[in-house]
């Protein structure tokens, strides 16, 4: 076998799962992006103009505040009356986005059918235009519609080409993630059977035969010792005579 062939094999081998999961992500994104119901956005303007002139940063603050208040209960009800949703509904579809450096409140609708967000959005900027500008004596500032929202042309969501590079990007991550368990899985080593080697036998001193040695001269004596009289016995034999 030819060494290219022979690399194209291990290679083949090594990267298979992300070979095969990146196509699969892929084709994933791609399905959904034909199958997902669209959805269109829609944005309506809003700014908020001082009543005394100079106080431009008094309508900065106050249109980051009237931002968060966008979709909060009170301006929600009014727009929900307007538009024929529950309340709950229109949350999910409306939110608010305000800059740090202008007084404008970008008011941003979502929905089904290009209409259905324009309406959101519409509903939603005039509620909130009339809700603050209630309070206009004490706050110092005003409401005024900058921009009605305009029809989108087409959907936001589902996207095909951020559907498939999303796909393609996880199936790059899972294949690399089998990558990483079938090598921790195959790479461990083998383990190596000990082999007993015979080990030499160290000769023992003979400790008991040299004690013996040492111990035969004491017998001797003690021997020796015994065979002769005691000064008692020799008194006892000179009596006797």
């Amino acid at each position: 076998m030819s060494e290219p062939r022979r690399s194209a094999r291990s290679l083949a081998r090594r990267w298979w799962p992300v070979a095969l999961a990146v196509p699969l992500g892929a084709a994933a994104g791609a399905g959904y992006a034909a199958v997902a119901p669209p959805s269109y956005a829609a944005n309506s303007y809003v700014i908020v103009v001082p009543q005394n002139p100079g106080e431009s940063a008094t309508a900065v603050n106050f249109a980051q505040a009237y931002g968060r208040l966008a979709g909060q209960p009170q301006v929600l009800s009014a727009a929900a009356a307007e538009t024929g949703r529950t309340r709950s509904e229109l949350e999910a579809l409306v939110h608010g986005t305000t800059s740090p450096d202008a007084p404008m409140i970008e008011i941003t609708g979502t929905g089904a059918s290009p209409r259905d967000a324009v309406d959101a959005a519409d509903a939603v900027a005039s509620s909130l235009v009339s809700f603050a500008n209630a309070s206009s004596k004490e706050t110092g500032v005003r409401l005024v519609p900058l921009a009605p929202a305009a029809e989108p042309d087409k959907p936001t969501t589902p996207s095909a080409q951020l559907d498939v590079a999303v796909g393609g990007a996880a199936g790059l991550l899972i294949g690399a993630l089998v990558m990483m368990t079938r090598r921790r899985g195959g790479g461990a080593p083998e383990p190596v059977a000990a082999v007993a080697e015979p080990v030499a036998a160290v000769p023992t001193p003979a400790a008991p035969e040299r004690a013996a040695e040492r111990g035969a001269p004491d017998q001797a004596s003690e021997k020796t010792a015994a065979e002769k009289p005691t000064v008692a016995q020799k008194s006892a034999a000179g009596g006797g005579r």
